[in-house]
This record gives C-alpha cells, structure tokens and sequence, in this order.
C-alpha cells in the first residue's frame, strides 16, 4: 500500500495526467506486492468499462456538443437575457440562469464554464465587472450542471455505487433550483455593494408577449431535460438508451427544427466528442487498477472503522465526509473521485441510514466544486485563461458565491427530505 500512495504522490507532483498516474500507481502496487498474477491488472482495466450503464456517458457528452453548434446555446441565452432584464449585476444574473439552463443540455461544468467565459465574459468585463468577479461567477453557476440532470457526475455515481440513475436525475432538480437562487441572491448582494451593472430605468418589466416569443424559440432546449426524465421514469428507455435518445434528439432539433446543423457544424462536434470521451475513458478504465487494490488492501474497511469511531451521527458524518471531499476535489479530478471513492463512502453512509441518493447529490455538488478550485481545478485555468485573470483575484471574488453553495449544501445535509422528495414522489419509496 505504502508504494502506491508514494507512486501516487510522486506522479501528481510532477505533473503527469491523473489518469496515467492512477493506473501507473496501481500497476507499481501489483508489481511489488505479489498480491495477485500481474496480468489480472489488465482485465480490471477492461472489466471497468463493461457496464451498459456507462454508455449514457458518451453519448450525453456527444449530445452536447451537438446542442452547442445548433443554436440552441444562443437561443438559451436571449431567454436568460429576458429573464434577468432589470436585475442588480443583471449580466452576472444572466450567466446564473444560463448556467441552469445549460446544465440541462451539457451535463459537464467545465464545457459550461469555458462556454460562459467566451460568450458571457467579454462583455460582463466591458460592462465594468473586474476579471476576478467574472470568472468567479462563471466558474461557480457552472457547479449548477452538478445536479441538473442529466449530469455527468450523477451518471458515474449511479454506475459505481449501483444506484438508480434516474432517482438521481429527478433528486438533482430541487438542489440545481436552490442553488440557482442562492447564486442570484449572492450576486444580488456582491453587485450592489460593489456598484456593478446597475439596472436600466428605462428597460421596463418583461411583457408577456416578450416572454412568450422567447419561450417559444427556447422551448424545445428547455423540454429536454424534462422529456428526458419523463422517458426514464416510464420506462420508454433505460439512462443509457436516453443518452443516444439525447444524440438523436439534438440531431433532429438542429437539424429540422433550428435548421443550422451543418456537415462541418457536425464533424466539429464530433471531433470535440471524441476527444473529451478519449480523456475520460481513460481515467475511468485505468482507475480499475488502482480501485482493485484499494479493495484487496481493504481500505474501505478501515477508512469506515475509522470514521464511525469519530462519530455515528448521520449529519455529523456527512460533514466529515463532505470536508473531506472538498479537500481532495482540490487535488484530484472529480471523475477520478467518485470513481474511487464512492465504492469507500457509499457502504459507510449506507450503514447509518443515509439514503444514497441523498448522498449522491451531496457528494458531486462538492467535489465538482473541485474544478472551480485550485491546484488542479481544470475550470479555473480555462475560465482564467480565457479572461486573462490572476488566480488570486479570481479567488478572493468568488469566496461569497464558495460561501453561498457550502451554506447550501450545509442546508441539504441537516433537510434530506429536500433532495429525496421528489424522486420518492416520483418513483415511490
């Protein structure tokens, strides 16, 4: 074991893709322990991506792709701009809603931030917004697409942990809202205290003709994830067969409806596809090894007999969990997380009577948030790096929207009902 975490360690230290390094490490452990036949490491890299469950991932990241050449980001985008006309920081407000939005349609926080930073960035900075601000608020309404469904995030805890997809899409609904409203009254606050983007007095309330129009380009973006949902829940497809569902939808709405999926709009989306599908398989595959021997060396075992001897409090446990996984979200690619670490928790909240729905959301909310935090958080170098903005100035503007989600999440663990309401009134108990 001590070889492992060494091998780990070294490999992160020095920079190398968190995926070589996992499987690296894993593949140094069964070399130097004898614990099993060296080959054995091979088929685990195999076995972890034979799971039918884990094709809704490819296909729900080729979906979006799809949707973000088919005008339906820009469609998106004029609804939100309706939505949050005459707001305090309505440019900020309008990244909120667009973040909540989208989270139905990409279901990554990183293609949702990079994407608010091209489109939304420039503009909140001629506005008089400051980098840090902007980046702030992009990086973090981008944690929205955390629970949104469909999330990614969700699909692969549901894969690991051998938990209901779909609970876990409609649980994701309420936690998205609130996080949404938190987020828009965080920005409420910051833009009035720092005098940023004040309303217009002479844009006027929205008129019901203004928003119908708007709904009505929108509106085949919006019932996606509804139909989404709707389709899991009675059963016209399972959550993989509703990420090829997502592909053909996008398609047909492009392609027929929006009219502006083009030969060339598609091969670019399909080349983006590939190349993102490439990076995450392999970390998903490769995490086979490494996950193989966490279990020979029994850590689940002794990571749970080491926290129940902390507590048996079910809240109290949570947080404990929930401060840890911040920490390691800090370090470790969120994919790479939930993959390891779920097969670890998942049983030890179990055994309290923690429902793992609950849990799943609680948990991605927070090592998502890892992205959105330095050193290997990969959407503050895109955000920052498309902004040209300090990461000091990035993380001194974004602590009251890091304070917002935490009090939220807080929030959740202390009210479970809030996250299970839904999904047990939709699927039942």
């Amino acid at each position: 074991m001590l070889y492992l975490l060494i091998t780990l360690t070294v490999l992160v230290a020095i920079n190398m893709p968190i995926g070589f390094a996992i499987g690296i490490a894993g593949a140094v452990y069964f070399l130097t322990s004898g614990a099993i036949p060296f080959p054995i490491t091979i088929q685990r890299v195999v076995a972890q991506t034979q799971s039918i469950a884990f094709l809704a991932v490819p296909f729900f990241i080729f979906a979006g792709h799809l949707m973000n050449h088919t005008g339906i980001t820009h469609r998106l985008l004029r609804f939100a701009s309706l939505l949050t006309r005459g707001m305090h920081g309505g440019l900020a407000q309008m990244n909120v809603v667009l973040s909540t939005m989208m989270g139905g349609i990409s279901g990554s926080a990183v293609a949702d931030s990079s994407m608010e930073a091209r489109v939304l960035g420039p503009t909140m900075i001629e506005r008089g917004y400051s980098r840090g601000y902007t980046a702030g608020i992009t990086c973090l309404s981008s944690l929205i697409t955390a629970t949104i469904p469909p999330s990614l995030g969700l699909i692969l805890f549901g894969f690991v942990g051998e938990v209901s997809i779909g609970r876990l899409f409609v649980a994701g609904i309420v936690p998205g809202i609130l996080m949404m409203c938190a987020l828009m009254l965080t920005v409420s606050w910051t833009s009035r205290r720092k005098k940023f983007d004040p309303p217009d007095p002479l844009a006027g309330p929205i008129t019901l003709r203004e928003f119908l129009a708007e709904l009505k380009d929108s509106i085949w973006a919006l019932l996606f994830p509804l139909i989404l949902i709707a389709g899991i829940r009675f059963g016209l497809f399972t959550p993989s067969e509703a990420g090829a569902f997502a592909v053909v939808y996008a398609l047909l709405i492009g392609g027929f409806v929006y009219k502006e999926l083009t030969w060339g709009k598609f091969k670019e989306a399909l080349w983006e596809s590939v190349v993102d599908n490439g990076a995450i398989i392999i970390i998903i595959a490769l995490s086979g090894i490494f996950g193989y021997a966490l279990s020979l060396e029994n850590v689940t075992g002794a990571v749970g007999g080491f926290l129940v001897a902390l507590t048996t409090d079910p809240q109290l446990m949570l947080i404990l969990i929930m401060g840890f996984l911040f920490f390691a979200g800090m370090l470790v690619d969120s994919n790479v997380i939930v993959l390891l670490l779920t097969p670890i928790l998942l049983p030890i909240v179990r055994k309290l009577g923690v429902d793992p729905i609950h849990f799943g959301i609680l948990m991605m909310t927070i090592v998502t948030m890892g992205v959105m935090t330095p050193p290997i958080g990969t959407a503050v170098y895109i955000v920052c790096g498309i902004l040209q903005t300090p990461l000091d100035e990035y993380l001194k503007e974004s602590l009251p929207f890091f304070g917002a989600v935490v009090a939220l999440v807080v929030v959740l663990i202390f009210l479970p009902d809030v996250v299970t309401f839904l999904p047990n009134l939709v699927y039942g108990r």
